[in-house]
């Protein structure tokens, strides 16, 4: 896993007709600039070298988890610039040409959810956005109301004649929150290719100076239905040390790894 420090996201484009999983047959990376960046190419890129080094000591078995890793998509790298400019919003703003006008996921690097029932919540926010027919879908996981000031908050939302909910705003901490739940908002946005325009015109925050993604999504809210899609897999926030290696330990865990 990553930490957040790196601030790797990921805009996967998705075909009309979907792939294996949440659809997407094509991924851009943005990275930043640097060894930062060489790390994160390098490692979703085929490693010849450390291929062929096990294979000549007979330990292919030691590369065989990651040998297909490049083949799952089409992976793209986009750096961004030292230009002054920061926040979450940047990644779509430098990957609009990547995007195309078509349907995308906005995908951030610093949680994780967990399934045991083999289930995937990306394929899970596709098909739920397929079934409302609303052009947007944002996945929300749930935490108790007494830490809602740590994360940007999917308010009460209204709900469709059909009676899927959707969007209405996006809180960002807020204090004094009072409800026993909350739904929070969790980087993980599907989007149809007309809500670029709205990343792209964003102004910075007054109150921390970032290109907010979510300011850009509550914008396309206005306009536009965006379904809010509750994931079921176990969340954790790994945008602090102590979430972050508590995450480590969740995966070590789910996949049976120990220490020998």
């Amino acid at each position: 896993m990553l930490p957040r420090t790196t601030r790797t996201a990921r805009i996967s484009r998705c075909r009309a007709d979907g792939v294996e999983d949440a659809g997407a047959d094509q991924i851009a990376i943005v990275t930043g600039t640097g060894e930062t960046g060489r790390q994160v190419r390098h490692y979703f890129s085929e490693d010849t070298a450390l291929r062929d080094f096990l294979t000549g000591r007979g330990q292919e078995d030691k590369y065989a988890p990651i040998a297909h890793l490049h083949e799952q998509a089409q992976f793209a790298f986009i750096e961004q610039p030292r230009d002054g400019r920061y926040g979450t919003a940047l990644p779509v703003m430098l990957a609009s040409g990547f995007i195309s006008g078509d349907d995308f996921l906005l995908l951030a690097g610093d949680d994780l959810l967990l399934r045991a029932d083999g289930g995937h919540d990306l394929a899970d926010l596709t098909t739920a956005r397929t079934r409302a027919g609303t052009p947007g879908a944002i996945a929300a996981a749930t935490v108790p109301g007494h830490s809602a000031h740590r994360y940007g908050i999917l308010t009460p939302p209204r709900t469709t004649p059909a009676g899927h909910p959707v969007l209405d705003s996006i809180a960002e901490k807020p204090t004094g929150y009072t409800q026993p739940t909350a739904y929070i908002n969790i980087s993980r946005a599907l989007l149809s290719g007309d809500a670029v325009p709205y990343f792209d015109k964003l102004q910075p925050s007054k109150a921390n100076g970032e290109y907010q993604a979510t300011a850009a999504i509550a914008a396309y809210a206005r306009d536009h239905e965006v379904l809010i899609h509750p994931v079921a897999g176990e969340y954790h926030d790994c945008g602090n040390t102590t979430g972050w290696l508590a995450a480590n330990n969740a995966a070590a865990r789910a996949h049976a790894i120990t220490t020998r």
